[in-house]
């Protein structure tokens, strides 16, 4: 809706933000294109985009001017572990098996602490932050005190609360894991518009059938997203008890594991009946090309879970295994991994890219209803990203210029519900 038409039904109001002249993309059906294009903005809510010369004489409170920058929804993060910021570096080059056993869970044991956590966590806020990621889904441990950083920082996040079978953070006793997670979605499920509870277990070759379908059970009744790592490496299949001659997706949703509120993370060593059974139970995946690039897990079969219709966000992992949670590199990676592990250069256009990173990923951690897109009645989750620079300079085609061109660098300025949280480039 322009604001001529809102004009007619609002006489004499008052709005807060009025963003203009630059080239609005916002990811709505059909991705339109607007030049010189504007969104206006109240009480954190975006009431109308459109062309520029539709908004004059608007009455507002601040005009924020996006002469030669991109106007577009802020990232969608699907997959993060916040607090692992803390191990960024500390043991590269190594099978994923050495790294976990040999580094990362020691480290863990020894420097995860509430403090660690909430410190490194909004650590990680402000890196997505600057690097233009509005929304985050997190899943680790003590993740109260994750939930009270993503708070103070102004993202947007579903947090997780880590369900495993071993003596975890903040939970020695195994016994107790669901219960923990439980009692944390209740603590914090109204504790702030921007922040959505979950439940995360952690693989299922950590968390028994028991625990997997009591965690599962406890989402379903709380109304939450269940998130899970899934047919990450070759070997899990071998890991997992239980599975006879099932697959890991057909054992979970044997199950009762999946349905339209399950997030399967990773989903790299599966097959086209496995896509089937996603697709069927409506469950939605996380691509994670650099973590899995870096790990030599393998190469997820993202186009055709695409093609079949499932939703699939993308999602940097952990800063100890990626090592960073720069969307736009992530973004870049996944178009050009899937072209030559398919020889394909057609597959993964800039467009399906930029969906995964935006509108796609917020469907795909329950938020497309809030986020993902430049829409009225959606929060004012918006980056200008400057394209006033000798890198992203000639710019024929502004979808090919994000994906393969752009820096998380060229993010000028970040609002979340309407409230400026980076501006030229530096956090507030």
């Amino acid at each position: 809706m322009s604001y001529l038409s809102l004009l007619k039904k609002e006489k004499n109001m008052e709005y807060d933000t009025l963003i203009n002249n630059g080239l609005l993309i916002s990811m709505a059906q059909g991705l339109p294109v607007v030049e010189d294009g504007a969104v206006l903005i109240k009480d954190g809510v975006i009431k109308a985009c459109g062309k520029a010369n539709e908004f004059f004489g608007v009455n507002v409170k601040n005009r924020i001017h996006a002469d030669r920058k991109i106007i577009m929804p802020g990232l969608i993060n699907c997959h993060t572990h916040l607090p692992m910021s803390m191990f960024r570096g500390l043991a590269d080059d190594l099978p994923l098996d050495v790294w976990l056993n040999d580094h990362i869970f020691p480290a863990e044991a020894k420097h995860v602490n509430p403090e660690s956590v909430e410190k490194w966590s909004r650590h990680s806020c402000i890196e997505m932050l600057l690097s233009g990621t509005t929304t985050c889904c997190d899943g680790y441990f003590h993740e109260e005190r994750v939930a009270k950083a993503v708070m103070e920082s102004g993202i947007r996040a579903v947090t997780g609360q880590g369900v495993i079978d071993f003596p975890a953070p903040g939970v020695a006793d195994p016994k107790e894991n669901v219960r923990e997670a439980i009692g944390f979605v209740k603590r914090f499920k109204d504790a702030s518009p921007r922040l959505s509870p979950s439940i995360f277990c952690h693989s299922p070759y950590t968390c028994s059938k028991e625990t997997l379908i009591k965690a599962k059970k406890a989402a379903v009744d709380l109304g939450v997203l269940f998130q899970i790592h899934v047919a990450e490496t070759r070997n899990e299949i071998n890991l997992v008890q239980g599975l006879g001659k099932l697959s890991v997706i057909k054992y979970l949703d044997s199950i009762g594991i999946l349905d339209e509120k399950t997030l399967l993370v990773h989903s790299v060593w599966i097959d086209d009946s496995d896509i089937d059974v996603i697709k069927k139970s409506r469950a939605s995946v996380v691509h994670c090309p650099e973590s899995n690039m870096k790990l030599a897990s393998g190469i997820a079969p993202v186009p055709k879970l695409i093609e079949k219709g499932v939703p699939v966000g993308l999602g940097t992992d952990g800063c100890a295994s990626n090592n960073d949670h720069d969307l736009f590199a992530e973004m870049d990676t996944a178009a050009k991994l899937h072209k030559v592990a398919l020889l394909d250069p057609c597959v993964m256009d800039a467009r399906t890219t930029l969906k995964m990173a935006t509108i796609k990923g917020a469907k795909a951690i329950g938020l497309d209803h809030i986020t993902g897109s430049i829409e009225k009645g959606k929060s004012a989750d918006i980056v200008l990203v400057d394209m006033d620079k000798p890198h992203v300079t000639p710019m024929y085609d502004p979808f090919s210029t994000l994906v393969y061109s752009s820096k998380a660098s060229d993010v000028s300025l970040v609002m979340v519900d309407g409230k400026v949280l980076v501006q030229e480039g530096k956090i507030l």
